[in-house]
């Protein structure tokens, strides 16, 4: 087994245990998987903004469940396109949707840091596969 392969195992996993971190609302943890620095679509937030920014999307959507479809791995980053089967409180990207389930998509980006937690996203949420059910 080459070392490179062996380090995109190591990092996959780790990014799952960063996704079962958040379908399980563990925020204490989140700073074991996100830097004190990160960015998230070219905006320092910092660890503080991040989880905040996670709390609201929970608020808006108290059903959020971030399930990976597809992860594609070449450390230090992360592709992964992750499905949404979602029943938002409110409005979501405009839409009057209050308690009606919403299927979307997100394609996402990271990059980890030497400590191999995210240091940087890049997130599109693909609003054309918008389905509202």
């Amino acid at each position: 087994m080459d070392e490179s392969s062996s380090q995109d195992r190591a990092l996959e996993a780790r990014y799952r245990g960063y996704l079962d971190c958040l379908n399980r609302r563990d925020w204490a943890a989140l700073g074991d998987f996100v830097a004190e620095g990160a960015v998230h679509n070219g905006r320092v937030l910092g660890l503080a903004g991040y989880r905040a920014m996670l709390e609201g999307d929970v608020a808006a959507i108290p059903d959020l469940a971030f399930r990976p479809a597809l992860v594609v791995v070449q450390a230090p980053h992360v592709a992964c396109r992750l499905v949404f089967d979602v029943t938002p409180a409110g409005d979501l990207f405009g839409l009057p949707v209050a308690g009606r389930r919403v299927r979307f998509d997100e394609n996402v980006f990271y990059r980890f840091d030497d400590a191999a937690r995210i240091a940087q996203v890049w997130s599109v949420i693909d609003r054309a596969g918008v389905v509202v059910v």
